[in-house]
């Protein structure tokens, strides 16, 4: 066996730790977003979704996704977690 393997999974992991980071500090910047918009929405009395605009962006995320050679459905799935989160957070700040 090839003593280089753990050096190779060490450089592997690292990768993935960093772009760990990199989606994580993402998701932060998104929130940050989406909680202006959300502040928008609560003081002009606006519905906390918009379903025109998810629906463009899931077709927008599915075409993306098929470029990166990442599954469609998983990056459905990752859409939907994140909008349903952001949906609460605009229904929490109306009620504040």
């Amino acid at each position: 066996m090839n003593n280089r393997y753990k050096e190779k999974l060490d450089e592997y992991r690292r990768s993935i730790d960093r772009l760990d980071s990199v989606l994580i500090y993402t998701l932060g910047e998104r929130f940050e977003k989406t909680n202006k918009i959300g502040q928008i929405k609560a003081i002009n009395n606006l519905p906390s979704s918009d379903t025109d605009r998810e629906l463009l962006q899931i077709k927008r995320i599915l075409k993306i996704a098929k470029e990166a050679n990442l599954n469609p459905n998983f990056a459905e799935k990752i859409f939907k977690t994140i909008t349903s989160e952001v949906k609460n957070n605009h229904n929490k700040m109306k009620k504040n």
